[in-house]
């Protein structure tokens, strides 16, 4: 073993250490690294000069444009989860499907994909599941142990389901190394690849990841109750009811990613019309009342047909009379936002979710600055050129290279957080793989798919904590095992499905976006 592979072993051993000890994650991606380097200065086998190159990544990192849809897409969820639809949602769906504990579960199923693509934050989903669905869940006969496996498996469907957090990071990421990949590999002008791509391509995959889920639920679940009922799931539901539960969430989600598969936003841009629709939904809900309603319900219709004016002029022609009405409904939108954050603010909600978004985006942020130092510090070792030779070494040339990162992924996924392996992993294991033939955006799904079920696998899975610090103390740490054991089998199952069937990712985009 050459000096520079035992720096190399050494930091990834110390760098697990440093992350199961406790101390923050950012600190143990970007310490340790840094502590690495210098002690390889001392023995020669570091140029500290790499670390010159740190300063200009940061600022890469913060002047990213595709990055600031982050905290927007944060606080679009943040403010949907206080905006109180889950609980009227959930209602409906239980009244619709009779409240028996097939039913039950398959509503929490169908409410869990509606909501995880409105938010998209585990934590927010798995606990807002826990509170008002759990007690539903087990009243009408679900067993403990399938209730916390479908609220767990069912709050990290935001992963895969676009618009997502995951999905951005991870498109930000592949993107680079991709381009980065492909013109060392001698391609000078490769296709880039961005978040609408993967976006398109997860639309599939996400709804078959829901459709096992829901085989499971309806193969293990009898269509009977044999709990007791409540009172309220056998009121009839009034479409009204439906209406005003499931349209203004589904409106905003076909909003955002509409405006981006059809070409009307960028992410970035999109990622704020989901946060200002998300500020007024939350802010109607909330009780303006009056003639801010009034302006509130004018201002979402304002939005609309603003985006009605994005995608049907033609900015060739001068239209002053198009220019002045285009110019009185921003006007009319940017009121509506006044009036529903006026009263979000006099309600306190206003900055508790900004504080929360603030709390979340810095944490995501740390990770990426942190991982920034570590791929720094990695290739000044020496461990890119390691990583090719080693992805070169793997029987089954491309495939089993692909396998290997895969095996990886999944056995990080026990230990790390998502974010943290999408940094650590995709820069330092991914050139090799994305340097050849192998579709990006394919490539970039089978990593969404398989770090989903970094949420679910114990020791550290972050939707099992949710739970267990919220569920009551009857539901053991051995039942959520149980309950989410399958869950986890049919995540691995569909990931199967998806490299055996890469159309599943790759012919949406193809439809909206061209080869």
């Amino acid at each position: 073993m050459s000096a520079h592979e035992g720096y190399l072993l050494a930091m990834v051993l110390a760098l697990f250490a440093g992350i199961l000890s406790g101390i923050p994650a950012m600190l143990a991606i970007a310490g340790v690294p840094l502590v690495m380097a210098v002690i390889g200065s001392f023995t020669g086998v570091f140029d500290l000069g790499f670390l010159s190159f740190f300063p200009a990544r940061v600022y890469g990192v913060m002047s990213n444009p595709l990055l600031m849809a982050v905290p927007l897409f944060v606080l679009m969820g943040v403010l949907l989860e206080k905006s109180r639809l889950a609980e009227s949602m959930l209602d409906v769906l239980g009244r619709m499907l009779g409240g028996s504990p097939r039913g039950m579960g398959l509503s929490v199923l169908v409410f869990s994909a509606i909501i995880a693509a409105s938010t998209g934050i585990v934590g927010a989903t798995v606990v807002m599941l826990v509170l008002i669905a759990l007690p539903t869940m087990r009243q009408a006969g679900v067993p403990k142990s399938l209730s916390a496996g479908i609220i767990c498996a069912s709050g990290t469907l935001g992963q895969i389901i676009p618009p997502s957090i995951l999905l951005v990071l991870l498109g930000d990421q592949i993107g680079n190394t991709y381009l980065e990949a492909q013109q060392k590999a001698g391609n000078f002008a490769p296709d880039p690849v961005s978040v609408g791509d993967l976006f398109a391509g997860a639309l599939l995959p996400g709804l078959m990841l829901v459709g096992l889920y829901g085989l499971y639920i309806f193969v293990r679940l009898r269509p009977t109750a044999r709990g007791v009922i409540a009172p309220a799931t056998k009121r009839p539901v009034r479409r009204r009811e439906i209406l005003s539960s499931f349209a203004p969430p589904l409106l905003l989600i076909l909003s955002v990613l509409g405006s981006i598969l059809g070409g009307i936003a960028t992410t970035t841009e999109a990622a704020g019309l989901g946060a200002v629709g998300a500020l007024m939904l939350a802010g109607y809900r909330s009780g303006v009342a009056g003639t801010g309603r009034v302006l509130v319900l004018a201002a979402v219709a304002a939005a609309f047909a603003l985006m009605a004016l994005r995608l049907f002029s033609d900015s060739r022609t001068e239209a002053t009379g198009l220019a002045i009405f285009a110019a009185g409904l921003a006007l009319m939108l940017v009121l509506g936002v006044i009036v529903a954050g006026a009263r979000l603010w006099a309600s306190g909600t206003l900055q508790t979710a900004v504080g929360d978004t603030v709390r979340i985006s810095g944490m995501v942020f740390g990770i990426v600055v942190a991982a920034s130092m570590l791929a720094l510090v990695f290739r000044g070792f020496g461990g890119d050129e390691l990583v090719t030779q080693a992805m070169a070494a793997v029987p089954g040339g491309t495939w089993g290279a692909l396998a290997m990162v895969l095996l990886v992924v999944f056995l990080l996924g026990f230990i790390l957080e998502a974010v943290e392996i999408i940094y650590i992993v995709v820069p330092l294991l991914g050139p090799p793989i994305l340097g050849g033939d192998i579709s990006p955006v394919w490539f970039g799904l089978l990593l969404a798919m398989n770090l989903q079920t970094s949420f679910l696998t114990p020791p550290f899975g972050f939707a099992l904590f949710y739970f267990r610090s919220t569920a009551p103390r009857d539901i053991t740490t051995g039942d959520i095992y149980r309950g989410v054991a399958p869950f986890v089998a049919l995540q691995l199952l569909g990931l199967g499905l998806l490299i055996a069937f890469p159309a599943l990712a790759t012919w949406l985009p193809r439809l909206v976006f061209g080869p």
